[in-house]
């Protein structure tokens, strides 16, 4: 900083342009991930919180299905599979993008993707099965608890998919400025923590079905 210029990822401005919550010794990357972060955070407490209902109301069944005469362990295993592979995918999108390789951040990003609407997919069908067969949400509080947290779950993913879409459009309009490749590390961070919330799901909720 000097002669009141602040330099940025794209050139020195004025620092009376630079929004008061933006200016500050550390950088824009260091406030961007600690602000990333922060919002982790409070998603994992939201998770925390079905969870936390999924446990309580877990044997709530009202005399109706339990989960392991629901839940087809085999079609969720697919579904897992998908979800960790896009974790890979995804991890190359990042080292890709870090190496400014539009080709191969183009075939990985596409790469995660279709593994990621894979999972939507056969979740969106293990949805409507267990609804055809009389177990939708309003049959128990154990279906209504379920639903919650995997929906929940089912919903950031699809999210995620809207936002990758996003940052492919601007790597092929910006290219690999500083923002964008900012912006792509968020996005990596949010779909890891999508993939552990999904571990702890597919533990608890599908292997310890009973």
């Amino acid at each position: 900083m000097s002669d009141g210029l602040v330099t940025t990822d794209e050139a020195p401005i004025s620092r009376d342009a630079i929004p008061i919550s933006m200016r500050g010794p550390a950088s824009v990357d260091i406030k961007t991930a600690f602000g990333f972060w922060l919002f982790l955070l409070s998603d994992i407490i939201v998770f925390a919180g079905f969870f936390a209902a999924y446990a309580v109301l877990v044997n709530r069944t009202a005399g109706g299905p339990i989960g392991k005469d629901l839940f087809d362990r085999t079609h969720v295993f697919i579904e897992t599979a998908c979800l960790l592979a896009s974790s890979f995918t995804c991890g190359m999108t990042s080292v890709s993008s870090e190496k400014q390789s539009g080709g191969q951040t183009y075939v990985w990003a596409l790469a995660t993707f279709a593994l990621g609407a894979a999972f939507v997919w056969l979740e969106v069908t293990e949805f409507a099965g267990l609804i055809d067969r009389g177990a939708g949400p309003q049959r128990s509080a154990f279906l209504s608890a379920f639903f919650a947290l995997v929906g929940t779950h089912g919903l950031h993913v699809s999210i995620g998919l809207c936002w990758l879409v996003s940052m492919v459009g601007q790597v092929a309009i910006l290219g690999f400025k500083p923002v964008v490749l900012r912006r792509l590390r968020c996005f990596s961070l949010f779909w890891h923590t999508l993939d552990i919330v999904w571990v702890g799901i597919f533990t608890i909720v599908y292997l310890g079905a009973r």
